[in-house]
Order: C-alpha cells, then structure tokens, then sequence
C-alpha cells in the first residue's frame, strides 16, 4: 500500500514540474482537449514558465526531474507518430549530461567494488571527464602504462530508477485504459521495454559482455574498431576499457582539418549498423554522434554500450525484406512479408497495404537525402500504421530508434547521402546469404542429411501403421488409442514428412 502511495507522490512530483514549464498540457496543444481537461491544463498553466517550444520546455522538465525521466525523454524522441516531428525533434536533443559527482565518491566506489584504493590500482585517475545520467566517466592509466576509461555507476542509481519505473509502469497502466488510439500504441509495452534496456544499463558487467560480444561480431571490418574490455577492472558498478584517442564525430570542422573523407565516413556508419542488426542480430542501439570516434588511424570507434538492441534470425529475415522491397520496389512483396510476419492483422487487404507502400517508398527512389523530407515520409508511414491497425513491436522499438539516429548522423556527414545506395549492398548480401537460393539449397542439404538418417527406420514406421490400421479396423471408426499405440500416430506424421524430405532430395540430386 505505501508503494502505490510513493508512486502517486512521484507522478504528482512529476506533474507539478511539467506544469510549472508548460509541459503537462501545453497551452499550445490544449484547443485539441476535452473540456475539463482544458480547464485542467488553464489552472497547470497559472505563473508557468512557457519559454520556449514545448518539445524545449519538456526537455527542460525532464532534465531537472532526473535520470529515469532523461530516458524516458529519449525512447519518447523514437516515436513521432505519437508526439509529433518536432516534438520528437527537440527531445532528440535532449542531452545526457548532468552534474558529476565528487572524485571522493567514485574512488569510494572503486575500493569498494575491488577491496583495494585507486591508487595501488592505477598509476593515475583524473577528476570526472563526462557525467550522464547512470554514470560518469574518468581517464586513469594502469601501472602497466595503458591508457583507459573508467566508468562509474552514480551512486544509489538501480533504487532511484526503480522507483521511477514502478511509478512509470502504474501511469502506464491507467493511460492504456483511457482510449483505443492510446492502447494501440502499447504504453505498457512501452514502459517495459524502457525498464528493460536501463536494468541493462545498471549492470556494467553487461556492458562489458556487450562490447565484448561486439568486437567479436566486427572482427572482420579493418575499418571499425571497439575498445578492449579490461576485466580484471571490471564490476557490477565499474567498467574499465581501453582508452581511445580520436576526433568526436561530432566535430565536423576537425574531421576536415584531418582530411577525412566524409561522404565515405557516412556510408561506412550505415554499413556498421546494418551489418550488426542483420548479420549478428546484436547491434548498438545508441549510435549518436557522441558514441563515435574516428580514432587516429581512421577508423571508426564504437563507444558506450549501455543500450544493445537484440533480433532473432526470423525478425532480421522479415527486416532485411522489407528493406529489400522498397530498395527494389517490390511493394507486393513487402506488403505480404508484413502479414506474414503478424505486422498487420488479419482481415485488412494485402493489395490495398502494398498500394500504401507504394505511395510511401516511390517519392524516396533515385532521390538523396538533401532531397527528401523524411519527415513527410515517417507521417506517412504513421499514418499508415493507424489506417491498418498496426501495433508497436516492441523487440523493434530499438531498432527503429537507432536506424534514425544513425541516419541523423549519416546526413550530418554528408547532406546528400542516397540512403537506398548506401544500404543496397549489405542488405543484399544477406538476402543472398539468408534467404535467397544459396540458403533455400544449404536447408534443403540439411533435410536431405536427416532424410538418408531417418530411411532405414522407414519400414518399422511402416509396420507400426499398419498395426495402427488393423486395430482401427477391428475396434470401428472411434478407437481408444491406449497409451502403448499412441507411436503409431507420430509414426505416421514421421513417415509423411520422411517421404516429403526423401522427394525434396530426390529434386536436389
């Protein structure tokens, strides 16, 4: 009972810091409200600060209510069919960077996680460099002269966010109930898979599995780099990885004084996240510029792995064609892989759902970034969500967060980036790799070996059918299969599909 209590307290907390910014119900969305929630929004609005847009105001609100609502903040800024471009805009925006905490308290941290002080640890450890909202950053050297990064969890953070997302989770829950427009985008859902990703976030040891597991699935790309992880500095609240000197994505005007080839430098960003979202299905879900780092060789850095998304193999494959749909204009196609997939219920038309595909991917064909509004284009996609009914998937919420981000900074290298020509190849290979003729043959290889396994017990399933026969027979149309005859029925099922496996060899030789 006290729980629901705090919770409401945290949610009137939040409300009263909205309000006093004009981010509760803005004055300029409020014409748009029923009565009493205009009258509601008019008293929230009395001595508010309304400087500003309200996508500024909210950021605004937001930073000040702390780390939970930073991230909440953020997911929001992935759904404009929800809040609108330009509020989505300025929450994008909305910056991870808070107050550090004392030097004092991160070495405290430090000897507590490894039982000894920083100093018998490292040779040097500098103040804090970076503060976010989970944790902050601070450059040490090892005794053994290596350059690294260390970064420490803020303290009491896992209760702080706990509490948050519990009062997040009850909001949701009351929100879901209000209107059928409201449950299709799936607020809890929603909620769910914020907590999710920030639980990750809390665990450094995940982290550090994460930058792991990804240096391994790029050890193939010489152009892309990710740093060591140094695990014997490594706990629940420590992350300790190897230093990386570069320029910040971010600092265009360095980048050119390093005569680095941007136009290049952009196609090789789409590449990487395509590469891990389709090949591995493990990719960095927070591809911002700020996460990015062209180090002194020219590579391109990956840094911060807090937020990781994860596909399986039948989500890549669904994502990979729809991709490949619209770079070929195969719309039918595309429209089919959606109800395929479960995208769109049932009962709506796969023709007239391949003609809204069509209206939104033929303006983008042949066309470059500079020349393409792609906010026009997301509201359209949006809208065709809402005429088929289309849910949010939350296993993709991730991903689509991150394919805009990474598309923001492709365009901020180079303003007239062809997205299609840039994706093609990657998406192309694994269409080959995955789902095309080479795939369709390596399974039927794989069935064939079971086949040439399963045929010498074919005349024993044979047999046992036709025992199975003989007593349907003897006992009428409705028998009691006793436990004991029971294999006679899978018997059966695993003849039909031996035989169908046998034919499939047949076509292959």
């Amino acid at each position: 009972m006290f729980s629901v209590f705090a919770d409401y307290a945290r949610l009137f907390r939040a409300g009263w810091t909205l309000s006093r910014r004009d981010a509760l119900i803005p004055h300029e969305f409020a014409h748009l409200a029923p009565a009493p929630v205009r009258m509601i929004g008019a008293l929230s609005r009395i001595g508010a600060n309304r400087k500003g847009r309200p996508g500024e105001r909210l950021a605004h609100a937001f930073e000040r209510l702390g780390p939970a609502y930073v991230k909440l903040g953020q997911f929001m800024a992935t759904r404009p069919d929800i809040i609108g471009f330009e509020m989505a805009g300025d929450l994008g925006r909305l910056q991870d960077k808070m107050p550090p905490f004392s030097e004092d308290a991160a070495r405290r941290e430090i000897e507590a996680a490894f039982g000894k002080p920083v100093d018998v640890l490292f040779e040097e450890f500098s103040p804090p460099i970076a503060a976010a909202s989970i944790a902050q950053a601070h450059k040490a050297r090892l005794k053994d002269g290596r350059k690294v990064a260390v970064k420490i969890l803020r303290p009491r953070i896992e209760q702080k966010a706990g509490d948050e997302f519990r009062a997040f989770s009850r909001a949701a829950h009351n929100l879901e109930g209000l209107s059928k427009t409201i449950r299709r985008m799936e607020p809890v859902k929603f909620v769910e898979t914020l907590k999710a990703a920030a639980a990750i976030e809390l665990d450094l040891r995940m982290e550090a599995g994460a930058a792991s597991e990804l240096a391994e699935d790029l050890a193939d790309e010489p152009k892309t780099r990710v740093p060591e992880v140094i695990w014997p500095f490594t706990a629940r609240r420590i992350l300790t990885v190897e230093w990386i000197d570069g320029t910040p994505m971010g600092d265009l005007a360095a980048l050119n004084a390093r005569g680095i080839d941007r136009k290049a430098l952009a196609k090789l960003v789409i590449h990487v996240f395509l590469k891990q979202a389709l090949h591995t299905g493990f990719f960095h879900a927070d591809m911002h510029q700020g996460n990015l780092i062209v180090d002194n060789e020219g590579r391109l850095a990956l840094v911060d792995f807090g937020i990781m998304g994860r596909l399986d193999e039948n989500t890549r494959n669904v994502f990979a064609e729809i991709i490949y749909g619209f770079i070929t204009r195969d719309y039918a196609r595309t429209a089919e892989v959606h109800f395929t997939a479960g995208y769109v219920p049932p009962g709506h038309s796969v023709e007239a759902f391949a003609q809204a595909l069509r209206a939104v991917g033929e303006p983008l064909q042949g066309r470059n970034a500079a020349q393409v509004d792609m906010s026009r284009v997301l509201q359209q996609l949006f809208d065709v969500t809402a005429l088929f009914d289309m849910h949010l998937r939350p296993e993709l919420v991730l991903l689509q967060r991150t394919m805009v981000t990474v598309e923001g900074v492709a365009r901020s290298l180079d303003p007239e980036i062809d997205m299609w020509a840039a994706a093609t190849p990657v998406v192309k290979d694994y269409v080959n790799k995955a789902i095309g003729p080479m795939a369709q043959a390596e399974k039927l290889k794989t069935a064939t070996a079971k086949a040439i396994e399963i045929a010498p017990k074919i005349p024993h399933y044979v047999e046992t059918i036709g025992k199975a026969a003989e007593l349907y027979a003897a006992q009428g149309p409705a028998p009691r299969i006793d436990h004991k005859d029971r294999p006679a029925r899978a018997a059966l099922w695993a003849v039909a599909g031996a035989a169908l496996i046998l034919a499939a060899a047949i076509l292959l030789q």
